[in-house]
C-alpha cells in the first residue's frame, strides 16, 4: 500500500506526521509526503534519515487558516495533483481541511486537527465576527469534510466541534494521536519544576496563565514565542524574571531531557483539540495538572488533577499538594504514565489508520 501524506511544520501536526510515517514505514508501507506552510529546519527532517519508502517533497506554500493564503491553496492543490498523478497512490491521508475537495478518485482521508472557529468559541467565549475572509475559510473547511471519503478527530470533541461549525461528516471517527513512549525516560529523579510546552503565541495555549500569580514551584515555558506571521513576542512585559525560566523552541532531544527531570506539567489550554505536550510529558512520569476543559476531561479523567479552565488560582491550589507531598506527585505521575501507554502509543494510532484505509469508508472511492 503507498499512502500520500500531506502535514505543515509549524506545530504538532508535523510531530504527528513523524510517528505516522513512521510507523507506515515500519509496517512495509511505502508513503510521499508532502509538507507545507513552511521549508521545514535541518533539525526537523532528521529523523528522515536512512529511511527507505519514503518520497518526500517540501513545500512553501501558506496554511488554510492564513490570511492571504488563497491563492497559495489554489496552487499547492494543483501541485498536490501533480504529485498524485506521478505517483499514484492507494490512499490519501490528508492533514488540511483544504485538501479534501480534491477532484481525484482516490480515498481521501481528512483529518481535523483544529480549525479557527472552534478556537476563537474557545479563546473569546463567542464565535469570530463575520467577514469575506472568515466566510471564505468556513466554505473551504465545509468543502473539505464533504469531499472526503472519511474524517479523522483526535478526540470526541473535536469531532462534536466540527458538527456544530461546519457540518456533520457522512463518516467520522475518532482516533486519539500517539508518541513512542521509548523516546521518553520516566526513570530519572524528578526536581519541583512545573513545565508546560506550547506555541507561547497561541492565547488557545493560555501559558500566561502561569504568570498571574506565583506558583508554588519554579515554572519552565517552553515553545516558540513569535507567531509565523508577526514580528511581536508573547507576553511583551509580562515577562516575568526569578521563578519563571522561558525557553524558545528545543529540539526532541532538550524537550525529553526536560520533561525526564520535570515533576510536575501544567496543561494549560483553554483550546485544545488532542494535546501531544501532556502525552510526552506522561511518557515522561511527569503528574499532569490539566485545565478542565472537555478534551482534557476526555484523555485524563482518572488520571491527572483538574482545575477551573482560565482560572490562576485554582491553578496553584492544584499545584500546590503536588509540590509539597512527593509521594502524591509520583502517585499521579504513575497514573499518567500508564493511561499515555495504554491509549496514547504512536503503534496503536497507526494500526487504527491502516484499519481505516482498508474499512469501506477508506476504499469508497476506488469502488464508485
Amino acid at each position: 500500500m503507498h499512502i500520500l501524506v500531506t502535514a505543515d511544520t509549524v506545530g504538532g501536526v508535523w510531530t504527528y506526521a513523524r510517528e505516522s510515517v513512521c510507523g507506515l514505514l515500519l509496517r512495509g508501507k511505502k508513503v510521499t509526503l508532502v509538507s507545507v506552510g513552511g521549508i521545514p529546519k535541518p533539525e526537523q527532517v532528521q529523523w528522515m534519515q536512512g529511511l527507505t519508502g519514503l518520497d518526500y517533497r517540501p513545500t512553501d506554500f501558506k496554511l488554510e487558516w492564513m490570511q492571504d493564503s488563497e491563492a497559495d491553496l489554489a496552487a499547492s492543490a494543483e501541485y498536490l495533483k501533480g504529485v498524485i498523478r506521478e505517483s499514484r497512490p492507494d490512499v490519501l491521508h490528508l492533514n488540511q481541511f483544504y485538501y479534501g475537495a480534491l477532484e481525484c478518485d482516490i480515498p481521501k482521508i481528512v483529518v481535523a486537527h483544529s480549525d479557527v472557529v472552534s478556537w476563537w468559541v474557545a479563546v473569546h467565549g463567542e464565535e469570530p465576527p463575520d467577514s469575506k475572509w472568515m466566510r471564505w475559510y468556513r466554505k473551504v473547511v465545509r468543502r473539505g469534510i464533504e469531499g472526503a471519503s472519511a474524517v479523522v478527530a483526535p478526540s470526541r470533541w473535536m469531532l462534536e466541534q466540527i458538527s456544530q461549525y461546519y457540518i456533520r461528516p457522512a463518516d467520522g471517527s475518532v482516533i486519539y494521536n500517539g508518541r513512542t513512549p521509548a523516546l521518553y525516560n520516566p526513570h530519572l529523579e524528578k526536581d519541583d519544576l512545573i513545565v508546560t510546552v506550547g506555541r507561547q503565541w497561541d492565547r488557545g495555549k493560555n501559558a500566561g496563565l502561569l504568570l498571574q500569580r506565583e506558583m508554588p514551584a519554579p515554572v519552565c515555558i517552553v515553545g516558540p514565542d513569535r507567531h509565523p506571521e508577526s514580528q511581536s513576542h508573547a507576553f511583551g512585559g509580562d515577562r516575568q524574571s526569578g521563578a519563571v525560566r522561558f525557553e524558545g523552541q528545543q529540539d526532541e532531544m532538550q524537550l525529553g531531557g526536560l520533561l525526564a527531570r520535570a515533576g510536575i506539567y501544567a496543561a494549560t489550554s483553554c483550546y485544545e483539540p488532542f494535546g501531544l505536550a501532556p502525552v510526552e510529558a506522561a511518557l515522561s512520569g511527569c503528574a499532569i495538572v490539566a485545565s478542565d476543559i472537555p478534551t482534557f476531561r476526555e484523555l485524563w479523567d482518572g488520571a491527572a488533577v483538574f482545575f477551573r479552565n482560565n482560572d490562576a488560582d485554582s491553578l496553584h491550589d492544584a499545584l500546590e499538594p503536588l509540590v509539597r507531598d512527593t509521594e502524591m506527585r509520583q502517585w499521579y505521575g504513575s497514573l499518567a504514565w500508564n493511561r499515555a501507554r495504554q491509549r496514547f502509543s504512536a503503534s496503536r494510532m497507526v494500526e487504527e489508520y491502516l484499519d481505516l484505509y482498508e474499512s469501506p469508508a477508506g476504499r469508497r472511492a476506488l469502488t464508485a
